[in-house]
């Protein structure tokens, strides 16, 4: 007997399972193949455009992901930093022997989790609550709650060319029976799809053809808690490379013998949007001359190339002709060739935002069962189902984050709000509030919820109120102190071609010129702070008007989450509403009236006649 059994060992497994444990419930990782522990079958990166603010919120949070990348990974960067701060964000290149490795190791400090290997093949259901799983020998195994993150591997088939093999990621066998299961006691089952693109032998690839692609020159971390675990200059150096118009031919002739343009008529799921296949990307964008890809190293421990952004599912001997019309892989050898992968999920409107089922109670789920993709999408919701089902346990509320809490919070509401139509990626363009959600506050954010929640330790939360004072005090020195116009300050401006003051200025009055750095500012006068809070109180001064604007308007979306949808109101009975609004909120079921206007298909008139209806029958909105 368990209290939580995670089934799954991904990202989402493995966060889950973390968090579990770590709350102090006794828990097991079920998961098909030990060797499998948080394994990267598709790109080797942790982070990117938005992404990476998520593995910060994950680790802020009291997550794994990102203390096990920053100790394991190849290189890293931060993304977009020419850009303002709300768009910036930190991007890893991964080791893929390293990092399930040290995610093992961190797994294995626990004291109340086992990891068992076994594929589950039913769940043990009674009275539409969940009491633990069973597995394909019929073994049964009982718990209080069970938490679903099978990623690509329920009913997974592989595509390439005109073929279909029913098998997941490392040609491993699949999850055959458990999404029937699902589907009989009542959840809407959908195929999605993905892929994956080729490994390369790196001693044939002839990268003076391509363009370096290095790591910073400044250390960078995940984590609010550990020091740079690297040296600058032994980060291991990426590629650019380009298709080009002989490319776009063989892809074009080749056409009708990709799985997804008619070498295979029965394929049913759809796939990413915004990470797609190269087809794809040839067939929608045809009057762009070229594409940009990416040579990524897997790891220190053996030379395949990753070549990123050319995922596909034609023939082998097709695929042959298109990287060999590559620049700079004329004689490269193939290792691995690319395919698609099309696997069930389940759809995620059937979800409460704490991430339990509404068909089936004490189930959760997380990661790309409830139809996401990418890494850290998966990480941060099998984090959240970990948190909820032990607070579940404990008798305590869950622990929701709102839009203007986490990207975590943006992501989660999207999914429950709005569903999907193809596997769902974070953007930054998908946060109204992202001024609010950078990568640099996500500990100031967010620690405080975690703390609550029984996920950081007492040193971490003195660390946080340590950095809030810092930032008082900051402000206070920024205030304060003013910068003479010496003749040393004179040449200083005048050498980067700014404006020099006419008159002594304070800091705090210099820095909120946009031109003004705290970089330069820290070469004129002393400014006793560590980097972290002079970069704070950089961005709060500098943006001070705009983030007093997000936190406004957050402050309205706070109003109306405030007003809440009764559990037991029946939608039939509000007379006027639009049928494709009854319909939608009868999906959905919303708890307040911000999620109810998030609802796509509902209306401004039918929200009014929905608040019109609470205050009459429910006394609610008043």
């Amino acid at each position: 007997m368990y209290d939580i059994i995670v089934v799954g060992g991904g990202h989402a497994g493995c966060e889950a399972a973390n968090a579990s444990a770590k709350k102090g419930h006794k828990t097991l990782l079920m998961t098909s193949n030990l060797k499998n522990i948080a394994d990267m079958p598709c790109n080797p990166h942790i982070g990117g455009s938005a992404k990476g603010i998520v593995v910060r919120e994950i680790d802020a949070l009291g997550g794994l992901m990102g203390k096990v990348a920053d100790k394991t990974h190849l290189q890293i960067k931060m993304l977009n930093s020419a850009k303002g701060p709300a768009v910036q964000s930190l991007r890893a290149q991964g080791d893929k022997i390293a990092y399930p490795k040290e995610m093992l190791e961190q797994l294995g400090k626990l004291e109340n989790l086992e990891i068992k290997e076994g594929m589950v093949e039913d769940l043990i259901v009674e009275d539409n609550t969940v009491k633990g799983i069973t597995l394909e020998d019929g073994t049964k195994i009982e718990s209080k709650i069970v938490i679903l993150t099978t990623g690509t591997y329920l009913k997974a088939d592989i595509l390439v060319g005109n073929t279909r093999t029913r098998k997941g990621p490392h040609d491993e066998k699949p999850s055959n029976f458990l999404s029937d299961r699902l589907r009989e006691y009542g959840f809407n089952v959908i195929r999605l799809k993905t892929g994956t693109p080729q490994r390369l032998d790196r001693s044939t690839i002839d990268f003076s053809k391509t363009k370096l692609e290095a790591g910073d020159n400044k250390l960078l971390t995940f984590s609010y808690d550990l020091e740079p675990c690297y040296k600058i200059e032994e980060q291991e150096p990426c590629y650019l490379t380009y298709t080009t118009e002989e490319t776009h031919k063989i892809i074009r002739d080749n056409l009708n013998k990709s799985s997804m343009y008619g070498a295979l008529d029965d394929i049913k799921g759809i796939g990413p949007r915004y990470c797609p296949s190269i087809e794809d990307k040839v067939t929608r964008f045809a009057d762009k001359e070229r594409h940009q890809l990416f040579l990524e190293p897997e790891s220190r421990y053996y030379d395949d190339i990753y070549l990123q952004g050319f995922s596909t599912s034609m023939p082998p001997e097709v695929q042959e002709k298109m990287v060999h019309s590559l620049p700079g892989l004329e004689n490269a050898k193939i290792i691995k060739y690319g395919y698609a992968i099309e696997y069930d999920a389940i759809y995620p409107t059937q979800l409460n935002a704490s991430l339990e089922t509404k068909v089936l109670k004490n189930l959760f789920t997380a990661g790309q069962i409830n139809g996401t993709s990418g890494y850290e999408e998966a990480a941060c919701q099998g984090l959240m189902a970990g948190i909820n089902a032990g607070l579940k346990l404990e008798g305590k509320e869950p622990l929701i984050l709102k839009r203007s809490d986490a990207y975590i919070g943006v992501l989660i509401d999207d999914l429950i709000t709005k569903g999907i139509r193809d596997p769902y990626r974070l953007l930054t363009s998908r946060a109204e509030f992202r001024l609010l959600l950078r990568s640099d506050n996500a500990d100031l954010r967010l620690r405080r919820l975690a703390y609550n929640a029984g996920m950081i330790s007492e040193e971490q939360i003195e660390r946080l109120n340590k950095k809030e004072k810092n930032i008082e005090d900051i402000r206070t020195f920024m205030n304060e102190n003013k910068l003479k116009v010496t003749e040393e300050v004179r040449k200083a401006f005048e050498e980067n071609n700014f404006q020099v003051p006419t008159a002594s200025l304070s800091l705090e009055q210099l820095i909120k010129r946009p031109e003004i750095t705290m970089e330069f500012l820290s070469n004129l006068i002393e400014i006793p702070f560590e980097d972290d809070i002079k970069e704070q109180i950089s961005i709060n001064l500098k943006y001070e008007g705009y983030i007093k604007k997000a936190y406004k308007e957050a402050e309205k979306m706070l109003k109306l989450e405030k007003k809440q949808i009764p559990e037991d109101i029946n939608y039939d009975d509000i007379k006027n509403i639009a049928s494709e609004a009854r319909q939608k909120l009868k999906e959905v079921r919303p708890t307040t009236i911000a999620q109810a206007i998030r609802i796509s298909g509902v209306n401004p008139a039918d929200i009014s006649i929905l608040s019109v209806y609470l205050k009459r029958e429910y006394g609610k909105n008043e």
